[in-house]
């Protein structure tokens, strides 16, 4: 996975800290699907993404994938 710039990030949120903390909570949400996943692969086949859960956080982040909405809107 490229490197997100900050020019990238400031495009997509309001500053690096709302970023990280939204990249944070998609990372908790991959890592909690995956442990799902591995509590149902005793009884059939799952296909587990190897990946590190905050590289594919950051990755959603920056495609789109990873929705958040403000309090305040």
């Amino acid at each position: 996975m490229k490197q997100m710039s900050f020019e990238e990030i400031d495009k997509i949120t309001r500053n690096r800290y709302e970023a990280v903390l939204i990249a944070a909570q998609r990372a908790r949400q991959i890592n909690s699907m995956r442990l799902e996943q591995l509590e149902r692969m005793v009884e059939e086949a799952v296909t587990i993404d190897g990946r590190k859960v905050t590289s594919i956080a950051l990755q959603d982040l920056s495609t789109g994938k990873a929705q958040f909405k403000r309090k305040s809107e």
